[in-house]
């Protein structure tokens, strides 16, 4: 695509912008959420925001928002850390403020379709997306288009039952500090360093993600499963566990084709909103 997309990633903390431009991100910016203001002067704040993009010229906008999303309507039915963001007619807001096309998903879908047009995840027409961070995201491409589900709530295997919790307690940021009162972060350079215990958390990191993995295999089957997050980078540490856990899935073939990926994009929220709109445009043109 030769015009510019802008793309959002609109969270809790930050409202997040970047340019695509002849197939590169550029201009990465971000403005401090007003989560606790009304919905109408956090809009302002959204809409302003994207008036700092003018300069570009861009022919739609793309959002990836951390909620259920009607992505037909551009309706955030609701949105983590921020009270007031709720049944928000945000494609409605921004189509009639700036007269460009607006797409809006889910982040954790925007990461899954972004990864497959910008990323590691291009060579396969079937993949998951899974965000390992704060929280749990996952998103679904099939037969390369990403496919949503009602509200943009495909792919929420974190809110599945998992031993006395769910996948998210068990698979995320999470666990680290519930069970071993320590961020990722930290626990990494200490078993970096050799410490049995952030050794041991890790270890146990992934056999918990081998279940989430082996239970999405059940269920779809895909070609590649794309880890991206924060916590990815600690992948070595975790890379072990996580296929002697994968190993006992009950059907080899499957597994033996199956590529385990580590997404390489480093503002991959960015970049799956901006894929909203520029799939959008690929498929009208087929």
């Amino acid at each position: 695509m030769e015009k510019a997309i802008l793309g959002l990633d609109i969270g809790g903390t930050s409202i997040k912008g970047g340019v695509l431009v002849k197939g590169h991100l550029e201009d990465i910016r971000s403005v401090p959420t007003p989560a606790m203001e009304s919905k109408e002067y956090i809009l302002e704040t959204i809409a302003t925001f994207i008036d700092s993009y003018s300069a570009y010229d861009f022919v739609g906008i793309g959002i990836g928002i951390p909620g259920l999303v009607d992505s037909r309507e551009g309706i955030v039915l609701g949105l983590a850390n921020i009270p007031s963001f709720q049944h928000v007619e945000l494609k409605k807001f921004l189509t009639g403020r700036f007269s460009k096309p607006v797409f809006v998903n889910n982040d954790a879908n925007c990461f899954a379709i972004g990864v497959h047009k910008y990323g590691v995840g291009k060579p396969y027409k079937n993949l998951v997306g899974i965000t390992l961070g704060t929280g749990v995201g996952g998103g679904i491409v099939i037969n390369g288009h990403l496919y949503s589900g009602m509200f943009s709530a495909a792919g929420e295997w974190c809110s599945a039952p998992y031993l006395e919790h769910n996948y998210e307690y068990y698979c995320s940021g999470k666990f680290f500090h519930n069970v071993y009162k320590s961020k990722p972060k930290a626990l990494a350079k200490q078993a970096l360093a050799g410490d049995p215990q952030a050794i041991q958390a890790f270890d146990e990191f992934g056999r918990h993600l081998g279940e989430l993995l082996k239970m999405i295999m059940y269920g779809l089957a895909p070609e590649a499963i794309v880890l991206g997050g924060s916590i990815r980078k600690t992948f070595p540490l975790f890379k072990k566990s996580l296929f002697k856990t994968l190993e006992t899935f009950a059907y080899p073939t499957v597994l033996q084709n199956l590529k385990i990926l580590i997404s390489e994009l480093d503002e991959t929220a960015i970049h799956g909103a901006v894929a909203l709109v520029d799939t959008e445009k690929d498929m009208v043109e087929v």
